[in-house]
């Protein structure tokens, strides 16, 4: 992340203000909240890691043992059971049903 200068787009009695506190020092202002993606979101690998975790689940479901699918998505064991843990009972269903 670059840094632009205070001088060039902020008005002189902001910047004396901001120098009270922070003087000569780098200063990190963070986004709005509407303008804030969350982590994994533009890149995308949000969407692949869920994918991923849904087939490790899908596969759990169908038999497959832990140890196969930690060899097979290069996951500790405690990363399997973690993702196998997080889906919610009604999706445990669903999925033991073939919904």
């Amino acid at each position: 992340m670059g840094y632009i200068k205070a001088v060039d787009v902020l008005p002189d009695e902001l910047i004396s203000e901001i120098q009270k506190y922070v003087d000569g020092q780098m200063l990190y202002i963070p986004r709005k909240c509407e303008e804030h993606s969350s982590w994994g979101e533009k890149s995308g690998i949000r969407a692949r890691l869920e994918q991923r975790d849904n087939k490790i689940f899908d596969e759990y479901v169908s038999g497959k043992k832990i140890p196969d699918l930690s060899r097979k998505y290069y996951l500790s064991e405690k990363s399997i059971q973690r993702i196998i843990r997080k889906a919610s009972p009604s999706e445990n269903e669903n999925h033991k049903e073939g919904k």
